[in-house]
């Protein structure tokens, strides 16, 4: 790379411009749909799609409230609106025109576009609606929640980055390095995080990804840069201070620091990657996101991060003019871990049982953990379109906007109007319209947005009296599959599908949980070969798994403390019962990934101190010693990118960077400055076991297991403050 430094900066140059072209376009191709593929859901939004042009997540509603008293009147300029509104959007029918009050009037426009694309004519839409005399007119649907939701999404990313997570980047950094230095993680970053999007942006024309990815890959790609510049750059100044020169110090840095970089950043690509394997698009979207941030922030400490350090090494380091007052203060501060680490292994035992029982206690509320599907009631209040949504809820029900979708599959051509199959049918609604959770059910056999032009389909929409993903909901589209439909008695041959709302819920979380097992299997089995290879070892992989399985639970503990048992109003924290159904499972796939980078980062020292003739404690002290403030910056700057989700005001957003932030401080305070040195104080020498057969399988050199001699009495940390230098 240094040999072919220019052309290294011109083709990261053109990358760079290339990449934020492609990555501005991005966010219009985002969405928040998930679709459910091999469900009942799927197979009802499949008819709805084929035999009625609709897709009920590109709907819209118009919904607009009058004086009491005036939806009698309002009706026909209603009528007229809506048809304007649909004439502007492609494929746009209007499938009813109704009274839900005695002051509200409520149209609802079907179309057969995807949300990404219903999204994009919402204010048009409204523009044709115009206003209505002596009323006020909304437009809402999903479709136009989610537009309405971007700019709000933008915003958060905004603060996160720009108010929080960046601000206080550059304050650790700036402490940590005391030089220009800290630019370069921001200049990492730069390279890194629009050449991912961009990637993402030509995926995102042939997938279903998330409104979220955009965030998650800004602000994880922000914690990976810094993560890996302050190891690459900690390391060439340790280089230098050793005696080196510019060039050998980096050569010297990339054979130590670069290789942990590697395996840390294909540990992290483990963890997302893998969820390419789940049964949902849009989680194998953050698969793809979780596999390219890695990859191409890899490949930018290894190409872009040695020649930066080439090109700037003497204006951003002059660690060999330091005053010595200041590098006193540098190995002191080294000293202050060094001295931690043997206090520790000194009461081995003790401090690894009470570490471990405080983990426990912090995850024993996830014991009380609820899961749901989403809920629009975590979205802001204020955008025109919930306003809507709220209003037509209060009038008709809280699942208006997500109602349950009911198909009936006659099998043939005017089979709809079989006796058999009418009979059903009555019993059907009537059996619902008594259902406690049931505000009202919607079928007119006259529309075709009703009964197909083959009439071989027949459809019904359902109303529920609580929000789709709240317990109650769920339950009910249990019980309409399980006793409802079977209740009603349609002959033999005829299909049956319950979708939409509370039916899309129970489906999603079904298969979310029914992969979720697979998924952590896979990620405890790759990485545990990763890291028997890195460190060489097969105490040391299994060790980091345990422990990382302990903070990931304390944090899904926290989730309840703070959301569902309210701990986290007094912080500005939306309370919420539920935690929503993904979210445990990114938090599992990133933080997993990502806290080897601090596993690495500090085993793979300890590692270098062990095959330099250390004995197992001298050598855990110093690895303790030389990457404890590499690993506290590292997971600080972490904790800050996490925090601006929850700077956010959606709170499926706050949930998930709380969850993230929490295991993170957790994984660089208790695990890796208590746990891991007391761990490995007890395991002794048997940490750095590998047998023979073992390592011929892996190609790493073996480890046998044998006596150490106690290391020379100069390399043990004594208690002056500059005995434990470079």
């Amino acid at each position: 790379m240094i040999r072919y430094r220019w052309a290294v900066v011109a083709v990261w140059v053109v990358v760079f411009v290339v990449s934020s072209a492609a990555a501005s376009g991005l966010s219009r191709l985002l969405t928040n749909r998930f679709s459910l593929p091999g469900t009942d859901t799927q197979r009802a939004e499949r008819v709805l799609d084929d035999h009625f042009g609709q897709k009920s997540t590109g709907s819209f509603m118009i919904v607009v409230r009058g004086a009491p008293g005036s939806a009698p009147q309002l009706l026909p300029t209603v009528d007229q609106a809506a048809r304007r509104a649909a004439g502007v959007l492609p494929s746009g029918e209007v499938a009813s025109v109704q009274p839900v009050s005695d002051s509200i009037v409520n149209a609802r426009i079907v179309s057969n576009l995807e949300p990404a694309d219903a999204k994009g004519y919402t204010d048009r839409m409204r523009a044709a609606v115009g206003t209505v005399p002596g009323a006020h007119a909304y437009v809402t649907g999903q479709a136009a929640i989610e537009h309405d939701l971007d700019p709000v999404f933008k915003h958060d990313l905004k603060v996160g980055e720009l108010y929080i997570a960046i601000p206080i980047a550059l304050v650790i950094l700036a402490f940590v390095f005391g030089t220009l230095a800290f630019l370069l993680p921001l200049i990492f970053a730069a390279a890194a995080i629009p050449t991912t999007l961009a990637i993402i942006w030509v995926f995102a024309h042939y997938m279903e990804l998330s409104t979220y990815l955009q965030n998650l890959v800004t602000l994880i790609g922000l914690g990976i840069a810094v993560d890996y510049s302050l190891l690459i750059i900690y390391r060439y100044r340790e280089e230098l201070h050793s005696g080196k020169a510019t060039q050998d110090a980096i050569v010297a840095t990339m054979a130590t620091a670069g290789r942990a970089v590697v395996f840390s950043g294909t540990a992290v690509a483990i963890g997302l990657t893998l969820m390419l394997a789940m049964p949902l698009p849009f989680m194998r979207g953050f698969g793809i996101g979780g596999l390219f941030i890695p990859i191409i922030s890899v490949a930018c400490a290894l190409t872009l991060l040695p020649v930066l350090l080439y090109f700037l090494a003497a204006k951003l380091d002059r660690v060999r003019l330091l005053p010595r007052s200041i590098t006193e203060r540098r190995e002191a501060e080294e000293n202050v871990w060094a001295r931690l680490a043997w206090t520790i292994m000194r009461h081995p035992a003790a401090i690894a049982a009470g570490s471990t029982a405080l983990l426990v206690a912090l995850a024993l509320p996830v014991l009380a953990l609820e899961l749901g599907p989403g809920s629009n009631k975590g979205i802001p209040r204020t955008l025109e379109s919930v306003q809507g949504l709220d209003i037509l809820s209060d009038a008709v029900g809280a699942g208006a906007l997500a109602p349950t979708t009911v198909v009936i599959d006659s099998h043939r051509p005017g089979g709809a109007d079989d006796a058999q199959v009418q009979a059903g049918l009555t019993r059907l609604q009537h059996s619902l319209r008594a259902d406690s959770q049931v505000a009202a059910v919607i079928f007119d056999p006259a529309s075709t947005q009703f009964v197909d032009p083959s009439r071989r389909y027949l459809q019904l929409q359902v109303i529920g009296k609580s929000e789709y993903g709240t317990p109650v909901s769920l339950d009910f589209a249990h019980r309409l599959r399980q006793d409802l439909v079977p209740a009603a008695g349609f002959p033999t041959g005829v299909a049956v599908y319950a979708g939409g709302g509370p039916p899309s819920g129970v489906d999603f979380l079904h298969l979310t949980y029914s992969a979720f097992p697979w998924l952590v299997l896979g990620v405890l089995v790759l990485t545990y070969f990763l890291l028997l290879r890195a460190f060489r070892s097969i105490i040391l992989p299994l060790k980091a798994i345990v422990l990382n399985l302990l903070s990931i639970t304390a944090a899904y503990g926290l989730l309840v403390v703070f959301f569902k048992w309210g701990v986290g109003g007094a912080l500005g924290l939306i309370s919420f019962d539920q935690i929503e159904g993904w979210i445990p499972v990114f938090i599992f796939a990133m933080v997993f990934g990502l806290s080897m980078d601090y596993e690495v980062f500090l085993v793979s020292r300890m590692r270098e101190e062990w095959d330099a003739g250390r004995d197992n404690e001298t050598a855990v002290a110093l690895g303790l010693a030389k990457t404890g403030r590499i690993v506290t910056a590292a997971g600080l700057v972490m904790f800050a990118a996490f925090m601006g989700f929850v700077a956010g005001s959606i709170v499926g957003l706050q949930q998930f960077g709380f969850g993230l932030g929490a295991a993170i401080i957790i994984d660089v305070t208790i695990i890796r400055a208590l746990l891991v040195p007391s761990a490995m104080a007890l395991f002794g020498r048997w940490n750095w076991w590998l047998p023979h057969n073992v390592a011929r399988v892996f190609r790493v050199r073996n480890s046998p297991l044998a006596p150490r001699a106690p290391s020379a009495p100069s390399a043990r940390p004594a208690p002056g403050p500059s005995s434990v230098g470079g």
